[in-house]
């Protein structure tokens, strides 16, 4: 399933794409499943079960064409992200691969959808990198989970964008700030739900700067999957419903190219996972006024 959360009529629905087209869950549930997808996911199987119910018989009504998509997930309780987690992105830097996960966070103000403006003061930051990266729903609370498990605490998967402002991160020593700005962390366009993604250490994922390829690798080249980060984040965090891991990026960023290439005023960007579909986002400078 791909599962959607979309305004109409200025109010956020939770709905489920088929051939184009959106069926309206609460609608097609008589009202049984929230009009939100993090609530959706913290009633767990019932509500999924429910929700693929209606996608073999539901009747879809309203075009995609016809809504404006937002992050999937607007409101995750956290953003938690993965650094340095690609043999080929260590490659490009001349870096020793990390002996565990490096993990930081995005803040979840920083969440914004697709064809949602990506958006910075330029007297802040005149840096700003693309990062294409696969991202993991989870559909359970974790804490602790052995890896052999841990998959079956995930309800789906979506695409990140994981945008970060060079400067900062590097100025700051920590990459909180630069890695957190409003609208630095587009998601989408969907979630699709985990039955669909056998394996998700077998994806191909591309990043197009004004549709010119800049990133083109496989979740393959990860140097921790899925399964693991789910199990090294949980000895530490409780993973929430709703709670979204970026696993990473693969080598192609712009701040280690040469020239280095930094997104610009009116450029479009981008990303997608193989099976996940594309995200796209406009990038523009808005000084403090």
């Amino acid at each position: 399933m791909k599962l959607v959360t979309y305004k109409t009529d200025n109010h956020a629905r939770l709905g489920l794409l088929r051939d184009d087209h959106i069926i309206d869950l609460v609608a097609a549930s008589d009202g049984h499943l929230p009009p939100d997808m993090l609530t959706f996911l913290r009633q767990g199987e019932p509500a999924l079960k429910l929700a693929r119910q209606i996608a073999e018989n539901g009747t879809a009504s309203t075009p995609v064409s016809d809504v404006t998509l937002l992050a999937p997930i607007p409101n995750p309780s956290k953003v938690v992200a993965i650094g340095l987690n690609y043999m080929d992105h260590c490659r490009e830097q001349n870096v020793k691969p990390p002996e565990r996960p490096i993990i930081f966070c995005k803040f979840s103000t920083a969440v914004v959808g697709p064809g949602a403006t990506i958006r910075w003061d330029p007297a802040l930051t005149h840096q700003v990198d693309y990062e294409v990266e696969l991202g993991v729903v989870m559909g359970r609370t974790a804490r602790r989970v052995a890896a052999a498990d841990a998959l079956a605490y995930v309800a789906g998967y979506t695409i990140c964008n994981d945008v970060t402002a060079r400067d900062l991160q590097h100025g700051d020593r920590q990459w909180v700030r630069g890695k957190s700005l409003d609208t630095f962390c587009p998601l989408g366009p969907w979630l699709v739900t985990r039955e669909e993604v056998p394996d998700p250490q077998d994806l191909s994922l591309r990043c197009a700067l004004n549709g010119r390829v800049m990133q083109d690798s496989t979740t393959a080249e990860m140097i921790f999957g899925v399964a693991y980060l789910i199990e090294f984040i949980s000895r530490a965090l409780t993973l929430l419903p709703g709670d979204v891991i970026a696993t990473g990026t693969p080598h192609g960023v712009g701040v280690f190219r040469s020239p280095q290439v930094f997104m610009k005023d009116g450029d479009v960007v981008t990303v997608e996972v193989e099976g996940l579909g594309q995200l796209t986002n406009v990038c523009r400078e808005e000084p403090q006024t």
